[in-house]
């Protein structure tokens, strides 16, 4: 059944959040799990769709998939009997070709049905290829199906043409065991980067280098059971430090790695909210109204693109004109229209958002176009006068946990109810009127 967010905005957000585990690390260390025949525990997993989708499809392929509470979970990948991935739900998330780099490091073997994920623009997975090419497979796309195959596979120089996470993810998998050694210059710098080598390393991998833009990886003949907790996820983090400052707030964000989080503080300092950092903790607060400010996403550590459009949401609400150039995805402002419903002043030219900030937004019946978006309308809503409902919000449940009793507990009017269900609406109103 389809459902909806319904919010009453104007309270602002007080006390404290815990961040879950991060999706995009957790992704590619459940795709490295299966890479050992013996059993891995995986701690601090984010219970978010996109997570339970590749549980299903590894548990599809044979391997042994235990739940052992909804953020803890143990793998055991040597039965599987099977390396094609082929049916819909694997479709709906990008980083099922992970499995392609995990299987071809295992097996020398993989087929993988072409990965979809969010609308946000192109990705093309040419830099995966490339690697995997270079260590030694061969590779066809057929039949809406990626085919992958090697006798050995033998490590290799590699440099990526453009910056990729995916890409940096999947040759450090798949060159993890390979025969000899492995270089991938202009690698992704970003945390789930580090996460993921931590994680291959835990299991027996030699990887060195992880988080510059030279990773260096030694293949080995196995790898063995291991232990680990996924790092926190600095998007959900950066989401709750946004929302603190638009709704004028106070909120102690826990669970995080301040580290992660510089170019999002950086950017809320400088328009005027306060950021307080702690050992594993952010506390962001904000009394009068924000400035104006030029912001352009780029690799880490740069502005990162996942919080492109919840910071834009804020500055949409800042005093002035502020720029936002998106430099990685071409689709990223189809959030705009949502947003101008409510009110707010946002021209876009090419790549580049040209936005005039205006005193307050008014509530409206909006729609997520996807994950990052959908956060973006979420906190638009929790500042608006009056109540707005957001609609295909299975997209923002794709990386967000819990969001809505999250919120509520900081005192955000807002519940998650079904889709047009005019007798919950009724009930919602009565109650926060």
């Amino acid at each position: 059944m389809e459902n909806q967010y319904i919010i009453k905005g104007g309270t602002p957000l007080r006390g404290e959040v815990t961040i879950s585990g991060a999706k995009n690390a957790a992704l590619g260390i459940l795709a490295a799990a299966i890479m050992t025949d013996e059993t891995v525990t995986i701690d601090n997993l984010p219970d978010v769709r996109d997570i339970n989708v590749l549980l299903q499809a590894i548990e599809g392929i044979g391997a042994t998939v235990n739940r052992i509470s909804p953020h803890v979970v143990q793998i055991n990948g040597n039965s599987i009997g099977d390396v094609t991935i082929d049916y819909d739900s694997i479709r709906k998330i990008r980083a099922s070709y992970y499995l392609l780099g995990a299987l071809l490091g295992k097996y020398k073997k993989a087929k993988v049905a072409l990965p979809g994920g969010c609308d946000i623009g192109s990705r093309p997975i040419d830099q995966h290829l490339k690697g995997f090419r270079a260590l030694g497979a061969k590779v066809n796309i057929e039949y809406g199906m990626i085919n992958t195959h090697a006798d050995r596979l033998i490590g290799n120089h590699i440099f990526l043409d453009v910056v990729s996470v995916g890409a940096t993810i999947n040759i450090m998998l798949a060159a993890c065991m390979a025969e000899g050694k492995t270089v991938i210059e202009n690698a992704a710098k970003e945390p789930h980067i580090v996460d993921v080598a931590n994680f291959l390393n835990s299991m027996g991998a030699n990887i060195k280098g992880a988080g510059t833009d030279k990773i260096r990886i030694r293949g080995v003949g196995r790898l063995h059971a291991s232990e680990y907790s996924i790092i926190p996820d600095q998007i959900e983090a950066g989401t709750f430090m946004v929302a603190a400052a638009a709704t004028r707030g106070n909120i102690l964000i826990k669970n995080v790695i301040p580290k992660h989080l510089e170019a999002i503080s950086g950017k809320l300092l400088e328009i005027g909210a306060k950021v307080e950092e702690f050992d594993d903790a952010v506390r962001v607060s904000c009394t009068d109204r924000l400035q104006h400010t030029q912001i352009k996403t780029s690799p880490y550590p740069g502005f990162p693109t996942d919080m492109q459009p919840q910071i834009a949401t804020l500055l949409a609400l800042s005093e002035g004109t502020s720029t936002v150039t998106e430099s990685i995805f071409e689709n990223r402002f189809r959030y705009v229209d949502e947003l101008s419903r409510m009110g707010a002043n946002i021209k876009v030219e090419g790549n580049i958002a040209i936005i005039e900030g205006v005193d307050s937004f008014t509530g409206a019946s909006v729609s997520a176009p996807d994950l990052r978006a959908g956060a973006a309308l979420v906190v638009a809503a929790l500042v608006a006068d009056g109540i707005s409902t957001i609609d295909c919000i299975r997209y923002i449940e794709r990386g967000y946990e819990c969001f809505e009793a999250k919120m509520s507990a900081l005192g955000a009017s807002m519940e998650k109810i079904p889709l047009d269900d005019d007798r919950a609406i009724q009930k919602f109103k009565l109650k926060v009127s």
